[in-house]
């Protein structure tokens, strides 16, 4: 027997992710009577709080401590000892504990807000059943997230492989790691694993890690991981485990391999989630890699939407954030806006950082923009020399100068250092706001700020400027 909640609310949330968060937390705010849904207590946050950014980033914390301690060896301090996998793991979870003490049922209901524990699925066009109690939205938003795509391959099913979701339950260190897929999420765990001591191994089946960045800028990020010691199998696919404990690998020239390992993480793309939400009974139709939605975020039910990863879209808490904000301003504005992804940015958070903005080159190429290309070596610059990472670069896309246009406006851009997704920041400001490079020319950098590499970059162009012609108006005016 179902119980009907007769009062509807002003707007359904299900999923309780950032993507979730982000609208239902304003919404209940401006004075909406809201619904929060979640399968449980501990989902209450999603991926990026249990499994996904707050784990990782503080895993890369801890291993980043350990190698710089490594490190100071160098300078005649003397480090011994190996890693203590638990006490690892015990402060990844108290990170997410602190964060969860304002993520969770209990603090979103004492703020005023309803909150429904258990599986959703549709019954109407504007109806959802929790465990057997009907609630009532005039809007209801869809953000259940994605998950890991598995490995399907044979053999696997003998295999008790990692993915995001069980790696922080890990409670010894893997003696020989092995990890298949080059991407984001691959290359940031292979890293910290090997600072923190294991022996570990990439198998990516792209030419070169992190295919989505510039190939100058990810071609750094390699180096430096292979010089940490981390093996590399690129251009490679998993092909068959043939016992628990070693994958076979096939390269593009069709040789075969057989590698060793004690654990191996999956890291190979990710599956949306909305199986089982009965979509079908709400008028939402699906599509090949999704849910069927415009440039609104818009099913093809007029009073449901979506955010965060299930739009299909990127696949980052900042871009489920900014979907939310997107949602937010046409709930309440009669300005509608479409959604918009020239301002993106994104962080991989290695050692160095590579950190990218707007549109890639490749983008430029195909909508036959006219762009210029500006790339700066860190060898010459002071910060860089004295920290020990000459090795960065940075590489701006701008608009096409001329005579008539001196200021171009910044188009997108990436760069490799560490602290990378710091020091952009100001060139993210500067392409969201429309601002041409003399906003980086005039700002005064106390030196040495690392960040005054994006006026060195400028200062170059600005050296092109100086045409033979230039230079000698300059000389009339200084003997005027």
């Amino acid at each position: 027997m179902t119980e009907t909640n007769h009062i509807p609310y002003d707007i359904i949330v299900i999923g309780a992710g950032s993507g979730g968060l982000s609208i239902a937390i304003p919404m209940q705010k401006f004075g909406f009577r809201v619904l929060l849904i979640d399968k449980t207590d501990h989902a209450i946050g999603g991926e990026c709080l249990n499994d996904g950014c707050v784990p990782s980033k503080a895993l890369i914390h801890v291993a980043r401590q350990v190698h710089q301690a490594r490190q100071a060896t160098a300078f005649g301090l003397q480090v011994s000892g190996a890693v203590d996998m638990a006490r690892v793991m015990a402060y990844v979870k108290n990170r997410q504990d602190e964060i969860r003490g304002h993520e969770n049922a209990t603090y979103f209901r004492k703020e005023g807000m309803d909150v429904a524990l258990g599986t959703a699925r549709f019954t109407g066009k504007n109806e959802v059943t929790v465990d057997g109690k009907v609630y009532q939205g005039k809007k209801i938003v869809i953000a259940t997230g994605s998950r890991p795509r598995g490995l399907d391959i044979p053999g696997v099913e003998g295999v008790a492989y990692l993915t995001n979701q069980n790696l922080f339950d890990l409670k010894a260190l893997p003696g020989k790691l092995l990890v298949v897929g080059g991407g984001p999420i691959g290359i940031e765990m292979a890293q910290a694993f090997r600072r923190l001591g294991s022996e570990v191994t990439v198998v990516h089946s792209k030419a070169m890690i992190l295919e989505k960045e510039a190939p100058e800028i990810a071609s750094v990020l390699y180096e430096r991981l292979r010089a940490e010691g981390i093996r590399f199998h690129l251009a490679s696919e998993a092909h068959a485990f043939p016992d628990p404990h070693h994958l076979v690998i096939r390269k593009k020239d069709g040789q075969e391999l057989t590698l060793p390992f004690d654990q191996v993480l999956v890291g190979i793309g990710r599956e949306l989630n909305y199986e089982g939400l009965d979509l079908e009974k709400a008028g939402i139709d699906t599509q090949k890699h999704g849910l069927a939605v415009n440039a609104y975020l818009e099913t093809t039910n007029p009073d449901v939407y979506v955010c965060g990863d299930i739009a299909g879209s990127l696949k980052f808490s900042h871009a489920a954030e900014q979907q939310a904000t997107m949602l937010l301003n046409n709930f309440l504005s009669p300005l509608k806006k479409k959604l918009d992804n020239t301002h993106m940015s994104w962080v991989t958070f290695t050692d160095p950082e590579v950190a990218t903005f707007g549109a890639s080159e490749g983008q430029l190429q195909e909508k036959g923009t006219d762009y210029e290309k500006l790339a700066l070596d860190f060898t010459e610059d002071d910060r860089a020399v004295v920290e020990d990472y000459q090795y960065g670069r940075l590489v701006l896309y701008i608009e096409k100068g001329s005579l008539l246009n001196r200021n171009p406006k910044l188009l997108g851009g990436s760069m490799v250092a560490p602290g990378a997704g710091e020091m952009f920041q100001e060139l993210v400001l500067a392409h969201t706001q429309g601002l041409g490079i003399n906003t980086l020319f005039e700002k005064i950098y106390p030196y040495p700020t690392a960040s005054a590499v994006n006026k060195r970059i400028v200062l170059h162009k600005k050296e092109e400027q100086l045409t033979g012609l230039v230079k000698k108006g300059l000389r009339l005016l200084y003997n005027v």
